[in-house]
Formats: C-alpha cells, sequence, structure tokens
C-alpha cells in the first residue's frame, strides 16, 4: 500500500507558546544588539563632524551619520514590535496555564468529593450514637466502681443536723479563742504576796516540808499565838 498511495507525510505538533515567547524574545535581543552598534557608529561619526571643517567631506560623513542614524529607527521600531509580541504571548500562555490549573483544580475536588461520599456510605450515624451511649454508660460504671472500691468501713452514722451543730459550736469556739482580751486583766492584776501580812521588812521562807522558818532555819511563831 505504501508503494501504491506513499507514505503519509508526518503530522507536525501544533506550535507551543513558550517556545514561540522563547524565539520572539532571542530575535528582539538581536535586534537590540545591531542597535547597539549603530549607536557606537553614530558617536564615530559625530566625533568626526566635530572635528572637520564644513564642506564635502564634513557633507560626505553626515550623509552616512543620517543614513545609519535611519537604520538605528528601523531596527528601534522592530525591536519594539517583537517586545510587544512576546508580552501578549506571556499574556496569552499564563492564561492557558491558569485555565489547565483551574482545570486540574476542579478535577481534583471532584475527585476528593467523590472519596469522601465514599467514605460516607462506611459510617453509620446509629453506631456512633450507640457507641457514644455505651461509653457514657461504661465512665458511669467506672465512677460507681471506684466508689465501691473508696467504701469506708466501720464509721458510725452520725445525724447530719448534729454535725451542722456541732460544725456552728465549733465556729463559736474559734471566735472566742480568737478574743485574748481576757489577757490584758491578767497582765494588769496584782502578783501574788510572797510575806508574810505586818512583816514587810523581814524575808519569808519556808523549808522543804512548807513550814516558816525564821533567818536562823527555825520553824517561826505564827502573829496569832505571840499575842
Amino acid at each position: 500500500m505504501n508503494r501504491i498511495f506513499g507514505r503519509g507525510k508526518p503530522t507536525e505538533p501544533p506550535p507551543n507558546l513558550t517556545d514561540c515567547i522563547a524565539g520572539v524574545d532571542s530575535r528582539a535581543e538581536s535586534v537590540e544588539k545591531k542597535v547597539q552598534r549603530l549607536e557606537q557608529e553614530l558617536v564615530k561619526y559625530k566625533d568626526q563632524m566635530k572635528k572637520m571643517r564644513d564642506g564635502p567631506a564634513k557633507n560626505a560623513v553626515k550623509q552616512k551619520a543620517l543614513r545609519v542614524l535611519k537604520q538605528k529607527k528601523m531596527y528601534e521600531q522592530q525591536a519594539d514590535n517583537l517586545r510587544q509580541q512576546s508580552f501578549n504571548m506571556e499574556q496569552a500562555n499564563y492564561a492557558a496555564q491558569s485555565l489547565k490549573d483551574t482545570q486540574s483544580t476542579v478535577v481534583a475536588m471532584k475527585a476528593g468529593v467523590k472519596q469522601m461520599q465514599k467514605e460516607f456510605k462506611k459510617i453509620n450515624i446509629s453506631e456512633i450514637d450507640d457507641l457514644q451511649d455505651d461509653m457514657a454508660d461504661m465512665l458511669e460504671i467506672s465512677e460507681e466502681v471506684q466508689d465501691a472500691l473508696g467504701r469506708s468501713y466501720g464509721t458510725p452514722d452520725i445525724d447530719e443536723s448534729e454535725l451542722e451543730a456541732e460544725l456552728e459550736a465549733l465556729g463559736d469556739e474559734i471566735a472566742l479563742d480568737d478574743d485574748t482580751s481576757y489577757l490584758d486583766d491578767a497582765v494588769k492584776a496584782p502578783s501574788a504576796p510572797d510575806k508574810e501580812p505586818g512583816a514587810d521588812s523581814v524575808d519569808v521562807t519556808t523549808n522543804k516540808d512548807g513550814i516558816l522558818v525564821d533567818e536562823f532555819g527555825l520553824p517561826k511563831i505564827p502573829q496569832s499565838l505571840k499575842n
């Protein structure tokens, strides 16, 4: 078949914006380099014209400078057009890439929603409610077990009203204990006499048996017997 009809020409891939942008930028850079070379040539002609007198020779140099200047203007226009083309293609490429990214995002979101729906089908809300109820029951049972383990044994039953009355009385006792005014009266009270009445100038001492003795250690005769 190929011998009769020949082999078809392979189709070329469509142009790529990225490659086109790179090609246009390369052309623009090449044109800008030509503009720079022409600018250098113009500077040389200007320097020559400054040193020359008016006449045919100077006019010839001037004509060359005008021709170079005209070429420079043409190249500058070409460079501006190429830069504008590159900018337009970059904007189109950016818009196309944004659309691709948006499409990929939408596809990913759809896949995520399908996966969520698939996983939700595996979840039974009633089972979750039953699980929560069972957990609450287990926690309640655990609290009952802890209370049972912490039970006190041999503790007498005490009326709660009696405890409240004792608590109030305890508060009154604490309030009385806080009142230390009675100590002031004790400090102000006179000290107990350490001498026998009527014997202010004579020291009164006792022996080990508690009997009053005089300065010689002999039992002292009470004043009543002396009278």
